[in-house]
């Protein structure tokens, strides 16, 4: 009888990061626009802004080995394992605001923010 061989990345929940109704239609929509319709979003915690980290966000073709690969709202986020410790439990939102708008994280792990919102420390 074959056996299946291990996925090369985990698979996660939404307790690691929950994406809202309007984040998973503005990502549906910018990876059809890039042809990506299987594609996920890549969230990565990286060092600098004001408070001392910050998100970045990709479009990728899908995960890496050992990344955490998560489905939420119908559409797929990529979080490597670093990362991962830092957004545990965050919701992603998006909004069409014309001075604050675009991807905002809500984290709860975040215990203090810079004044522009792109930064944080943990």
């Amino acid at each position: 009888m074959p056996t299946s061989a291990p996925l090369p990345y985990r698979l996660g929940n939404e307790k690691l990061c929950r994406i809202t109704q309007s984040a998973a239609k503005k990502l549906r929509s910018l990876l059809e626009n890039q042809g990506r319709s299987e594609g996920a979003l890549r969230i990565a915690i990286i060092g600098g802004g004001c408070s001392g980290l910050q998100y970045k966000m990709d479009l990728v073709d899908g995960p890496l080995a050992r990344d955490i690969f998560i489905e939420s709202q119908g559409v797929r986020l990529v979080i490597d394992p670093k990362s991962a410790l830092f957004v545990s439990g965050s919701e992603l939102d998006y909004s069409d605001d014309l001075q604050k708008g675009g991807f905002k994280v809500t984290n709860p792990n975040a215990l203090a923010h810079c004044s522009c919102g792109e930064s944080f420390s943990a």
